[in-house]
């Protein structure tokens, strides 16, 4: 069962919180994909759906993380801190541009359904934006601490604004494909900039403070740190939002800045315990594989294959057909499927690399062969 190999500069923890994401990713999908009306009305579904409800934001929120480790990565190879910051806003341009293409991939699937679908805003939409903006402002400031007070700024305020930018009158006039990037329509959007790209400067905070850890000498204590911080962001949300909102209108489910920082707590405090578990005494005794690590470092594989298998006309039959128990069976057996793809995937990749000794001997003379085929 051979898995691609994490390169050396890559941190396994997050990697398995990745892994977490994907998991709750699928489970999202198929529930609400494959579970049939009568059973929509259940508690465990809406707990499921919860639940569900922290894959979208643990992929922004780890895009965040990872943007500030590439940058910092490339600063310390190239010593060129602006070349590392253009090299992020390339790579959120590319994810951007890869979402028109898994859109025009639905569009040519489902046979030229809804050309409209074509410019439907789902989470590469916002991820690729997000991380072009977090590219431009984390080239600013020059020290650590500068650039995670502008990144916390920034999210803030992306939060702040997001039940004003909801509900105010004067985004009207704008053309629709624009607007299904600022607040929700109905079959148009699945995700917004507000507050959606806060995730990822969130997370750009976050791995500010990862990256400080890499020239820290107890690192565990300041992942202890990292937690301590997180729930009490997560605790002071808790008891804002049982407050009066300060918003003429506010959704808590949806728009509510208490409850973004309260998944951003949550999400936050995942990475000292995955740190944590990654370094416990019984890690490793049974196996060092981890089915986590290798959903981890194949999120967009996944992603881009199984929205169309859940959604698309594969799956016709299941929609919305399956009791709930049905649906979390389906889910599990669906998980490992795509772990088999994942797997499959990672061992023809493996297949085509060449081998480096290979490259560098010696070829045989020629006498050589002729003496060794007698």
């Amino acid at each position: 069962m051979a898995s691609e190999p994490p390169r050396a500069d890559r941190q396994g923890y997050l990697d398995r919180v990745r892994g977490l994401a994907v998991l709750i990713m699928i489970e999202a999908h198929v529930l609400d994909g494959w579970t049939r009306i009568a059973d929509r009305t259940r508690p465990a579904f809406g707990y499921a759906m919860i639940l569900g409800g922290f894959g979208a934001p643990l992929f922004l929120f780890l895009a965040g993380v990872s943007l500030v480790l590439s940058a910092s990565s490339k600063t310390r190879k190239t010593g060129d801190a602006s070349f590392a910051w253009r090299a992020v806003q390339k790579r959120g341009w590319q994810i951007f541009g890869l979402a028109f293409l898994f859109r025009l991939q639905s569009f040519v699937l489902t046979g030229g359904y809804s050309p409209i679908g074509l410019l439907k805003v789902d989470i590469l939409n916002v991820m690729g934006p997000a991380i072009v903006f977090a590219g431009i402002i984390g080239q600013w400031p020059r020290t650590r601490p500068g650039r995670a007070t502008v990144f916390a700024m920034a999210a803030i305020a992306i939060a702040g604004l997001t039940p004003i930018v909801r509900y105010t009158p004067l985004l009207d006039w704008v053309p629709d494909p624009v607007e299904w990037y600022l607040r929700p329509s109905p079959t148009r959007t699945n995700f917004t900039l507000f507050p959606w790209a806060g995730f990822v400067l969130a997370g750009s905070v976050v791995g500010v403070f990862i990256d400080g850890l890499r020239e820290a000498v107890r690192v565990p204590r300041k992942q202890l740190a990292l937690a301590a911080g997180s729930v009490l962001v997560l605790v002071v949300s808790y008891e804002a939002a049982r407050l009066p909102t300060i918003y003429a209108r506010s959704d808590f489910w949806t728009s509510s800045p208490t409850f973004f920082f309260l998944r951003a707590g949550v999400i936050a405090v995942l990475l000292p315990l995955a740190y944590f578990w990654d370094r416990a005494p019984w890690r490793g005794v049974v196996s060092n594989w981890s089915v986590l690590e290798e959903f981890g470092r194949s999120s967009l594989f996944v992603y881009w294959i199984h929205v169309e298998m859940v959604y698309g006309f594969i799956s016709r039959p299941l929609r919305r057909s399956l009791s709930l128990e049905g649906a979390l069976v389906a889910y599990l057996l669906f998980s490992l499927f795509l772990l088999a793809l994942v797997l499959l995937k990672n061992r023809l990749k493996t297949m085509r690399k060449p081998d480096p000794l290979a490259a560098t001997s010696p070829r045989p003379s020629p006498i050589y062969l002729r003496t060794n085929s007698l």
